[in-house]
C-alpha cells in the first residue's frame, strides 16, 4: 500500500472490536513457573486465591490453556465508550527525525483515566458486581491504576480503597482528587490504618513508599473486610489477558492498512500494557508466522529486567502474596522517587519474565531526563503530551528510528502510548527547570533487595 493512503489516524469500527481476549500463555512453548502459596510453599490452586480475588478472575489466573476467552457483554458495552482507540502514523515525529522508517503508536489515553488501564478495570469491577462483592480495594502508583478503577466501581456501582504510594500521592495532587470525583477512598501508603503499613513505617518512617508496600496494605485490608476483595492493575496473568485487546486492535488496524511492525516496543513496569501490545505479535513469534523484536524500555531507578534476579519472590513487600517467579529486585526494594511512578515495582510480570529469560523478547534502562527530553519532542510534533511511563517506549521509538537513519533501514516501527501526562505537570516543570535528577541504585543497593529473596 502507498505511503499517502495510510491515514494518521486509522480507527477500526465498533463492530471490528474484538470479542475474546487473548491468552497469551496457551501457545507458550514453557509455561511461566506456577505461584506459591506462601503456608505451604506448594503450587497455588485458584482455590487458594478465593479469599483475594473474584473466583473467575482466580480461575483466569490460573488457566495457561485456554486460547481466547469471551469478552462478556457488559464489559463490551463500557469498552465501546472509549474504544476502539486509534492506531497513529508518526508523520510528524518521522519528519523530525529525519528518518526512512514508519512509526505507528497505539494511542491509549483516550478515556478520562488518561491511560490503558481502565480495558482491565472494567473487568475487574464487573467480576465483582456479578459476584456481589461489597467492596474493592487496590494500589496505585502513578495513579492512573487508581483513577481507572475508580471509574469502572463507579459505574458498576461498587465501593473502592485506594492505598497510594506516598511519593505519588504528594507529587499528584490531581489524580487523588479526580479518584475521589469517582467516590473511591485513596490513602496514602505506607499508613497507619494496617498492621503491613503500621510495620513498614516502624522499619523506615521516612519512606517514599512503593507499590509493594501498597499491596501489602491493600490486601490485608480486603482479606480482613467481610465482602471485600483485592485487585491489580499490572503483573498478574489475568491482566495480560484483559490488556490484550490493545494488541489484537493494533494489529488487525495493521493487516488492514497492509502492514507489520519490525519492532514492537513497550514500557514495562509490572507488564501490564507491555504484554497487552505485544500478545499476538509474540503469537505470531512463538508459532513461526513472523519473527518481530520484541523490546521493553524500563527505567534505570527500577531495572527489573536488566539488573533483577530471575526468582521467586513475593508480589508484595509484607510478605502476604503467593510467591511467584519472575526478574525480581526484592519485594523490599524501595526505588527512588523518581517521576515515572508506574514503572516503580519490584518486579515484572511471570509471563514476560519467562518469555525474556527464554530470549523471546529484549529489554534496555534507560534514565529519567532522556526520556523527559524525547517527551518534550514528542508532544511538539504529535501534540499529545505523553504520560512519563510512556515516554520510556517513545524514546526506545526515536532511538530505533534514528538508528535507520544511519544504516537507511526503512523498519516499521510499532510503540505502546499507554498515556497523556497532564497530570504529572510537576514531572515536566522539573525537567524544564533543571532540577530534574537521575537515580541509578549501586549493586550494593539491589544487593540488599537480594538478599532477601525466599530461598526456593
Amino acid at each position: 500500500m502507498k505511503q499517502s493512503k495510510i491515514p494518521h489516524r486509522f480507527y477500526l469500527t465498533e463492530d471490528q472490536m474484538p470479542k475474546q481476549w487473548y491468552n497469551l500463555r496457551a501457545d507458550m512453548k514453557e509455561q511461566p513457573e506456577p505461584m506459591l502459596n506462601p503456608a505451604t510453599g506448594k503450587p497455588a490452586q485458584a482455590e487458594d486465591l478465593y479469599p483475594v480475588f473474584c473466583e473467575k478472575l482466580a480461575k483466569q489466573e490460573m488457566d495457561g490453556k485456554t486460547r481466547y476467552i469471551d469478552i462478556p457483554e457488559e464489559v463490551q458495552e463500557m469498552y465501546k465508550i472509549y474504544r476502539p482507540s486509534p492506531l497513529v502514523r508518526a508523520y510528524q515525529l518521522e519528519r523530525a527525525l529525519g528518518t526512512p522508517a514508519k512509526i505507528y503508536y497505539k494511542f491509549e489515553g483516550n478515556n478520562t483515566s488518561g491511560s490503558h488501564k481502565l480495558n482491565s478495570a472494567i473487568a475487574q469491577a464487573y467480576y465483582a458486581k456479578e459476584e456481589g462483592l461489597k467492596g474493592l480495594t487496590t494500589e496505585t502508583g502513578a495513579g492512573q491504576w487508581g483513577t481507572a478503577l475508580s471509574e469502572a466501581c463507579a459505574y458498576f456501582d461498587i465501593p473502592l480503597t485506594v492505598y497510594m504510594v506516598k511519593t505519588s500521592y504528594e507529587q499528584k495532587p490531581f489524580r487523588k482528587t479526580i479518584m475521589q470525583t469517582f467516590d473511591a477512598d485513596v490513602i496514602p501508603s505506607p499508613s497507619m490504618t494496617t498492621n503491613a503499613g503500621r510495620a513498614i513505617l516502624e522499619t523506615n518512617p521516612n519512606t517514599s513508599g512503593s507499590l509493594g508496600c501498597a499491596i501489602s496494605e491493600a490486601v490485608e485490608k480486603a482479606v480482613t473486610t467481610e465482602g471485600h476483595r483485592y485487585v491489580l492493575g499490572s503483573v498478574l496473568n489475568q491482566v495480560l489477558l484483559h490488556q490484550s485487546i490493545i494488541g489484537l486492535e493494533t494489529k488487525q488496524a495493521m493487516e488492514l492498512l497492509g502492514e507489520y511492525p519490525d519492532i514492537v516496543i513497550g514500557c514495562a513496569g509490572g507488564g501490564s500494557n507491555l504484554g497487552g501490545l505485544i500478545a499476538p505479535f509474540m503469537q505470531d513469534k512463538l508459532m513461526g508466522k513472523a519473527d518481530p523484536e520484541i523490546l521493553a524500555i524500563e527505567p534505570v531507578s527500577c531495572p527489573s529486567f536488566t539488573r533483577g534476579k530471575y526468582a521467586y519472590d513475593f508480589c508484595d513487600t509484607g510478605k502476604i502474596t503467593p510467591m511467584a517467579k519472575m526478574y525480581t529486585l526484592g519485594c523490599g526494594f524501595i526505588p527512588s522517587a523518581d517521576h515515572a511512578g508506574g514503572l516503580r515495582y519490584h518486579g515484572m510480570s511471570p509471563i514476560l519474565s519467562k518469555l525474556y529469560h527464554d530470549g523471546y523478547m529484549k529489554a534496555k534502562s534507560v534514565a529519567q531526563t532522556k526520556v523527559f527530553e524525547v517527551a518534550n519532542l514528542f508532544a511538539k510534533y504529535e501534540t499529545i503530551l505523553p504520560a512519563p511511563e510512556s515516554a520510556h517506549a517513545i524514546l526506545g521509538a526515536v532511538e530505533e528510528a534514528l538508528r535507520c537513519k544511519e544504516t537507511g533501514e526503512e523498519k516499521t516501527i510499532l510503540f505502546g502510548l499507554t498515556g497523556t501526562g497532564y497530570f504529572d505537570m510537576t514531572a515536566y516543570a522539573s525537567y524544564k527547570d533543571g532540577s530534574m535528577k537521575d537515580y541509578i541504585p549501586t549493586d550494593e543497593d539491589l544487593q540488599k533487595g537480594f538478599d532477601a529473596l525466599p530461598q526456593i
